[in-house]
């Protein structure tokens, strides 16, 4: 196998990898909200709603994800898009906890720093993904 596409393939396992837990995570939470409901201090069936309405942005947010696992290097504007919408979701999430009370809302602030760990994973699989396909280029 050549150094091109071996770094291609790795980039394309990093880049599956966040795709395949993101959109996991966005069926899990359209189709069975009520088991999340509770992290987020929602209840009934508006509480329900919320959380299905996250799943199902979880689900559009991944496109560019898929056009850039497809081809990495034929759709790298696509992985770009996935690095600055994660750190997007880094920077917005960790902003969203700071105007939580942790004395308060325990439960709550534990969900939201889970998804910043959640993100921050992602981000740094996709960061390789770029530096990868910025290395092929120059194969």
């Amino acid at each position: 196998m050549s150094s091109k596409k071996f770094l291609l393939l790795f980039a394309r396992l990093c880049i599956g990898a966040v795709f395949l837990v993101n959109i996991q995570a966005g069926f899990d939470f359209f189709l069975h909200p009520q088991n999340y409901t509770s992290a987020y201090e929602l209840a009934g069936i508006p509480g329900e709603v919320s959380v299905a309405g996250v799943g199902l942005l979880f689900l559009m947010w991944n496109v560019p994800y898929a056009f850039a696992l497809w081809n990495p290097l034929k759709f790298r504007i696509s992985l770009i898009q996935a690095n600055l919408m994660q750190l997007i979701g880094v920077g917005g999430e960790t902003f969203i906890l700071f105007r939580i009370s942790a004395v308060d809302h325990l439960v709550l602030v534990s969900s939201i720093q889970r998804f910043i760990i959640f993100d921050i994973v992602g981000l740094l699989l996709l960061i390789i993904a770029w530096i990868l396909t910025k290395l092929a280029i120059k194969k």
